[in-house]
């Protein structure tokens, strides 16, 4: 390579721990097929051959339309950044391999990031955070620790589920999102609802004869998030159209995570019909666990030392 009297920024290679997800389907895409009836097996790959070998590079690439071939291959990102890394490498003794190797990186880096961002616009959280951003420091109740195996593959691969249980304020909602937004980082689909508008709209179907077509947004995702059960009054066939939920994942090994204010003796009161709540919970729980949030509301928080000041001044 030629040297160049300008460098640019160097550009970090990203590894990413998720497993390929979409990049496979969309990499055999690109590959030729043989036509039909050929002998591929019998086929002999593909070399350079002896002028190609010994012809410089430079030459090589004369009259090649790499942007377009690029474009061919559906490369976006190392068609934007090859001329500017050509020039960094150029600089700095790159050999060909590191250049190619940092191109395919921030290729994969890009696809990565794209497609987390397609899944979470998915999942309809009502807000995102991160596990990083839960304080357990405030809410003791729980470590993080106890959430080890939730926040890896996992959670997906062993079907497991959780109930966030506790008064209002105390990071139920916080968590389940957490979770389910770092299963979209570990490579999977995530779908976020409330228990409300989940029964409302199967009991809509149900009525409407649709269910089974109402059906799939709730069990096809690999990790769903039912939010808030107990914190409104629910229609009448409130466990029938649940319990449709819970035993089709159940059935077929799909995470599930739930928050509520109730405790789970309390479910069938809600759902109006002791026998399905007991029924749902013990599907969640075979492969699940409960976990008890304890302590005051973080939302309520900075009104606490004004509260036990005004306390510490009524006292005699």
């Amino acid at each position: 390579m030629a040297t160049a009297k300008t460098t640019t920024k160097s550009l970090v290679p990203f590894v990413s721990d998720a497993p390929p997800v979409d990049d496979a389907t969309n990499a055999s895409c690109l590959v030729p097929s043989a036509p039909r009836g050929a002998d591929v097996s019998a086929a002999p790959p593909r070399t350079l051959n002896a002028t190609s070998a010994t012809t410089p590079p430079t030459e090589m690439s004369q009259g090649v339309d790499l942007d377009g071939l690029l474009r061919r291959l559906h490369l976006p990102t190392i068609r934007r950044l090859y001329a500017e890394l050509q020039q960094h490498a150029e600089a700095t003794q790159m050999s060909y391999r590191d250049y190619l190797a940092t191109l395919v990186a921030e290729e994969v880096a890009h696809r990565t990031q794209t497609r987390i961002q397609r899944a979470t616009r998915k999942a309809h959280f009502p807000f995102l955070r991160t596990i990083e951003e839960f304080d357990f420091t405030f809410q003791t109740s729980i470590r993080l620790g106890l959430l080890g195996s939730y926040l890896g593959p996992e959670l997906v691969t062993e079907g497991r589920c959780v109930i966030f249980a506790g008064r209002p304020g105390t990071g139920k909602t916080h968590l389940a999102v957490a979770i389910a937004y770092r299963a979209i980082q570990n490579g999977y689909e995530t779908f976020f609802t409330t228990a409300a508008d989940l029964i409302d709209r199967l009991s809509t179907a149900a009525r409407c004869g649709e269910v089974a077509d109402a059906l799939p947004t709730y069990c096809h995702p690999h990790v769903l998030v039912i939010d808030e059960i107990g914190y409104l009054a629910h229609s009448p066939d409130a466990a029938n159209v649940l319990f449709q939920v819970v035993d089709h994942r159940y059935l077929h090994r799909r995470p599930m995570i739930f928050t509520t204010n109730k405790p789970l003796e309390q479910w069938g009161r809600v759902l109006h019909d002791d026998d399905l709540a007991e029924a749902i919970t013990d599907r969640i729980l075979e492969r699940g666990r409960l976990v008890q949030l304890r302590g005051t509301s973080w939302r309520t928080r900075h009104l606490r030392p004004a509260a036990q000041t005004a306390t510490t001044k009524e006292r005699p």
